[in-house]
C-alpha cells in the first residue's frame, strides 16, 4: 500500500516516523546542522556611498529561513541600493555578501521591464531558461505561475498590461524560479486596492523567506514578522525589531527615548571633564593622561550622538485654508454617473463643509476617480446637480501628477515668478522653501523629469501649498512617499481647516486622516462606514457569502442528519468505518497520484484553465487524505481509550 504508513514499524499512529536510532544527533555532521541553521544570505558591516553621500555604513544582517522581513527608512537613505547588495545585483564599497550554497535568490525590481510584443506565457517561461527542465515541465510551471497570479488568457501581449497586472507578471516570473529568498522593492507601488489585497493574501503562503522594501504600513502590518529601518540614526546603521510593523514602533519609541536619554547624560558628563580640563590638571601622571584621553573620547562621543538624534531631515507639509466660514462648501444632490454603459454611483448626497474630510474606498474600477472628479467640477454628472459655494477656492492633486512640467528645472518648479516664493504672505527664497521640501541647491537645475517618484510629488505638494483652498481633492498623493513624509502629511491634512475629499491605497493613511469614508461598489452604490477595517469587514462578508451562495447552487443538497447521541463505545458504524480505514487511504492516495500526474500532463500545459482546475483537483485530494488519516488517529485512539 503506497505510502500507507509513512514511517513503517508495527504498532506506529498513521503519519509517524520511526524511532531514531540511538546516536543519531551525534552521527549528524554538525555542518549540515550548522547548514540548516545559517541565514540563505548574510551581509557583514556593508557601507555604501555615492559621490560624498554616505548612504549606510557598517550594516549587518541576515535572511534566515522563514523570515519576512520589511524593509523601511526615509527616501535617500538607500533601502533599494541595500536590497540590491543583497541580491547581488550591486556591490558594497566596504563590507561583505555571504550566500548560503545552492540557495536561490530573486529580485523584483521597483519599476517593472518585459521585452516588447512578448505574451506573459513567454516572459515567465524566459525565467527557466537554462535550467535543462522537460518542454511539459516548463509550461506546467508558467500556467501553475501565471493561474495564482490570476491570468486566464496565456497568450495575452504584456504590453496591454495595467501598472496592476505588469506587477503580478512580474512576481509569477520571479516566483517560478522557486527561491529561498524573494527580494521585492515597493511591489505596493502604483497597485490598485484589490492587487494589494491579492499580494497580502499570496505572500503568506509562500515558501520562500522574503525581504520587502515599502511604504504601505498596513501591508507591513499584515505581510511580515521583522521590520528593519535604515538609518543613520542608529548605531549600527539598523533598527530590527521580531514581530509586525506595530512592534517595531514600540521598540523605536523605547530606542528614541534611551538615546535623548543618553546624550542627555553624556552631555552632563562632557561638561564636568571639560571643567576639570580648564582647572589644568597636570599631565605628569599616567591617572591624568588616561582621563584627558577619555574625555576627549567621550566629547567624541556625545558629538556622534548629538549627529545620530538629529536624524534625517522632514519634509514640513501644512496646507493654507482660507478660514472661509461658510457651511456648505459643495453640496451634490441626487448625483449619477455611468462610464462604458455601467453604473458608477447613484442618486447620492454628499454635502463638503469646513472640518469633513471625506475618504473615498473600492476596488479598481469601482468609480473613486469619477466621484472626485464629478465633486470638483471636472466631469458633469448625468443626473443630480452639484452646487458650489460663491468665488470657492479649490486645489487638486491629480494622481497622474499632470500639473508637473518634467522638462522644467526644480527650480522653475518651486518658484516660476522667480528665486522666491510668497507662503502665507512671507516671502521666501527659493533656497529655503526648496529646503522645507528636502531639496538641496545641487539639484536646481535638474530637470524634475529626472526626479524619482517621491521627490516629484513633494514638488507638487510643494506647488499646492502656495494656493490657498477651501477644498483639497487628493487622488492618490502618497504614491512613492516616504514613511516619515506620510506622517507629516497626515497631520498638515488633519490640521487643514477647509473640506478634504481623499483617494489613497494607503489605509494607514486613509483611516487617521479622514472624518467619513464613502464605500463604492461600482455597481452603482454607495454606502458610508466609520473607517477602512469597517468597509474591509463587510467587503470579506459579502465575498464569502457570494462563495457560499455559488457553491449551494453548484452542489446537491445534503439531507439533514438527526442529531446523534453521545456515544459511550464505538458505534456499529464507527467500527465498520475503522475497519475499512486502510482500504480507503489507499484509495484515496491513488487518487491523489492520479491527480499528480492529470497535473504535469503535457496535453493541458498551456491550457490555463484545466491547469487551474487540475491542481484544485489536487488539492482537494490531498486535503481528502490528511483527513482520512486525521479520522483513524481519532478512531484508533477512542477505541484504545475504550478498551482500557
Amino acid at each position: 500500500m503506497a505510502g500507507l504508513w509513512r514511517g513503517g514499524g508495527a504498532g506506529r499512529m498513521p503519519g509517524e516516523l520511526p524511532d531514531a536510532p540511538r546516536g543519531f544527533d551525534e552521527a549528524v555532521p554538525l555542518l549540515l546542522r550548522s547548514q540548516a541553521m545559517s541565514p540563505y544570505v548574510s551581509l557583514r558591516s556593508v557601507s555604501k556611498s555615492y559621490g560624498l553621500r554616505p548612504l549606510f555604513s557598517g550594516v549587518s544582517l541576515g535572511v534566515g529561513r522563514g523570515e519576512r522581513i520589511g524593509l523601511i527608512g526615509a527616501n535617500g537613505s538607500g533601502k533599494s541600493t541595500l536590497l540590491k547588495i543583497l541580491a547581488g545585483i550591486t556591490q558594497p564599497d566596504d563590507g561583505e555578501r555571504t550566500i548560503r550554497k545552492l540557495a536561490k535568490l530573486a529580485y523584483l525590481a521597483q519599476e517593472d521591464s518585459f521585452a516588447p510584443g512578448l505574451g506573459v506565457e513567454e516572459i515567465v517561461a524566459e525565467s527557466l531558461l537554462g535550467e535543462g527542465l522537460p518542454e511539459s515541465e516548463v509550461f506546467t510551471r508558467v500556467g501553475v505561475a501565471l493561474g495564482k497570479a490570476g491570468f486566464v488568457n496565456l497568450n495575452q501581449r504584456a504590453d496591454d498590461l495595467s501598472g496592476g497586472w505588469r506587477k503580478r507578471l512580474a512576481l509569477a516570473r520571479e516566483l517560478i524560479k522557486e527561491p529561498d529568498v524573494l527580494l521585492m522593492d515597493e511591489p505596493t507601488n502604483h497597485l490598485d486596492l484589490e492587487s494589494i489585497l491579492w499580494l497580502e493574501k499570496l505572500l503568506p503562503s509562500l515558501r520562500a523567506s522574503f525581504v520587502v522594501v515599502s511604504h504601505d504600513r498596513y501591508f507591513l502590518e499584515n505581510v511580515t514578522n521583522r521590520t528593519i529601518e535604515l538609518g543613520l540614526a542608529y548605531p549600527d546603521g539598523i533598527l530590527s525589531a521580531n514581530g509586525p510593523y506595530s512592534a517595531f514602533l514600540e521598540k523605536r519609541e523605547e530606542f528614541l527615548a534611551s538615546q535623548a536619554g543618553y546624550e542627555e547624560a553624556l552631555a552632563g558628563k562632557v561638561r564636568r571633564e571639560i571643567e576639570w580640563l580648564r582647572r589644568g590638571p597636570k599631565a605628569r601622571t599616567t591617572k591624568a593622561k588616561y582621563r584627558i584621553d577619555a574625555a576627549g573620547k567621550m566629547i567624541q562621543d556625545l558629538a556622534e550622538t548629538k549627529r545620530r538624534n538629529a536624524g534625517v531631515g522632514l519634509a514640513k507639509i501644512d496646507f493654507t485654508g482660507t478660514d472661509r466660514q461658510t457651511k456648505r462648501l459643495i453640496v451634490a444632490e441626487g448625483i449619477a454617473k455611468s462610464l462604458g454603459g455601467r453604473k458608477l454611483f447613484d442618486d447620492l448626497d454628499i454635502v463638503l463643509s469646513p472640518g469633513v474630510r471625506l475618504g473615498l474606498l473600492g476596488l479598481n474600477g469601482s468609480g473613486k476617480t469619477t466621484l472626485l472628479r464629478t465633486l470638483s467640477g471636472d466631469l458633469a454628472p448625468d443626473a443630480g446637480a452639484v452646487r458650489r459655494a460663491p468665488n470657492l477656492k479649490e486645489v487638486t492633486f491629480d494622481q497622474n501628477r499632470e500639473q508637473l512640467d518634467k522638462d522644467k528645472t526644480l527650480r522653475a518648479s518651486l518658484a516660476s515668478h522667480g528665486d522666491s516664493v510668497v507662503y502665507r504672505d512671507r516671502c521666501l527664497h527659493v533656497a529655503s522653501w526648496a529646503k522645507r521640501f528636502l531639496f538641496t541647491p545641487d539639484q536646481f537645475e535638474l530637470p524634475v523629469g529626472l526626479l524619482s517618484g517621491g521627490e516629484q510629488a513633494r514638488i507638487l505638494i510643494a506647488q499646492l501649498m502656495l494656493r490657498p483652498a477651501d477644498v483639497l481633492f487628493l487622488d492618490e498623493p502618497t504614491n512613492n512617499l516616504d514613511i516619515p513624509t506620510l506622517e507629516i502629511l497626515e497631520e498638515s491634512l488633519m490640521d487643514f481647516p477647509g473640506a478634504v475629499v481623499l483617494i489613497s491605497h494607503d489605509r494607514h493613511l486613509l483611516d487617521r486622516v479622514s472624518t467619513v469614508v464613502l464605500g463604492l461598489d461600482g455597481q452603482g452604490g454607495a454606502e458610508v462606514f466609520a473607517d477602512y477595517a469597517q468597509w474591509d469587514a463587510q467587503r470579506l462578508v459579502q465575498e464569502k457569502t457570494k462563495n457560499q451562495s455559488q457553491a449551494q447552487a453548484e452542489a446537491p443538497k445534503p439531507k439533514p442528519a438527526a442529531p446523534k447521541p453521545v456515544a459511550k463505545k464505538l458505534t456499529y458504524k464507527e467500527q465498520r468505518e475503522f475497519e475499512g480505514m486502510e482500504l480507503a487511504i489507499q484509495e484515496a492516495e491513488e487518487l491523489l497520484e492520479t491527480c499528480q500526474a492529470a497535473l504535469v500532463d503535457p496535453a493541458i500545459a498551456s491550457d490555463a484553465n484545466a491547469l487551474h482546475q487540475r491542481s484544485e483537483a489536487l488539492e482537494q485530494a490531498q486535503a481528502e487524505v490528511d483527513r482520512l488519516y486525521a479520522r483513524w488517529e481519532e478512531l484508533e485512539a477512542k477505541a484504545a481509550a475504550l478498551e482500557g
